[in-house]
């Protein structure tokens, strides 16, 4: 049986103005559901919060693979390993529908670049009703060593852009949790943006990769047990991963 997921009074404000490009409609009725047996036999309907997890980059093939689209890399990943396929277009971003578990959730790729992340995440976090403490955001960091995942339950927005966008559509909000995936600072006096435009070396694409695989089991475990001492766990081996002892 279905059961509808219904939102908790802390969902995002935000006005609803759909706007879509001319890849595939999705329609307005669309909508998170979740399903569980009713195992004591009570009629207790057992209903769950879905979550947006939201990867941030910029579309296009000249961007692919690039360290500032780390995010759209891990929404790919995590899409495999659940099972969930993006081929809609709603709200200016790639999505789809699927569950960990049997949580919904909704994975999304904002396709108005990165500077405009916001515009995506604000219409679709109101649309399905999600609340700021399940809006995961996925994207690049320069505070951290190339490779190493850090997971917050709220942060500022670090002078990236993107993240810029989205608290700026969320009403100003940073409550929200992140999944920020590590790619270092550049090298000498070379320039920021050409840096986060250029692809990895050879070693880095490896310490990514295994990062990116790393990441799916980090995100099944937020979204099935929230932010409890496994997290911490998980971030203090990140944090040391590639000191030798």
């Amino acid at each position: 049986m279905l059961y509808a997921v219904s939102a908790p009074s802390t969902s995002i404000s935000y006005p609803v103005i759909p706007r879509f490009d001319q890849w595939h409609r999705v329609s307005t009725r669309l909508s998170l559901r979740a399903s569980l047996p009713d195992v004591n036999g009570n009629g207790v309907k057992v209903e769950y919060t879905p979550w947006l997890i939201v990867g941030l980059g910029n579309p296009g093939n000249k961007y692919h693979g690039t360290r500032h689209n780390v995010g759209f890399e891990m929404i790919d990943h995590i899409s495999r390993a659940e099972g969930v396929v993006l081929n809609t277009i709603q709200s200016k971003a790639l999505i789809g529908i699927g569950s960990i578990g049997e949580v919904p959730i909704l994975v999304a790729k904002p396709q108005a670049y990165m500077n405009f992340s916001g515009e995506s995440v604000g219409p679709l976090a109101a649309h399905y009703r999600v609340p700021l403490r399940h809006i995961l955001l996925i994207y690049d960091e320069m505070s951290l060593p190339n490779g190493v995942l850090r997971l917050q339950p709220k942060a500022g927005h670090g002078h990236h852009n993107g993240v810029k966008s989205v608290m700026a559509h969320l009403d100003g909000c940073r409550d929200f949790p992140r999944l920020c995936i590590g790619i270092g600072n550049p090298p000498g006096s070379m320039d920021m943006k050409a840096f986060l435009l250029q692809k990895f070396s050879a070693v880095e694409r490896q310490q990514i990769d295994a990062a990116l695989e790393q990441g799916i089991e980090a995100v099944r475990t937020l979204v099935l047990n929230g932010f409890d001492q496994s997290v911490k766990r998980f971030n203090l081996g990140q944090k040391y991963k590639y000191h030798k002892v």
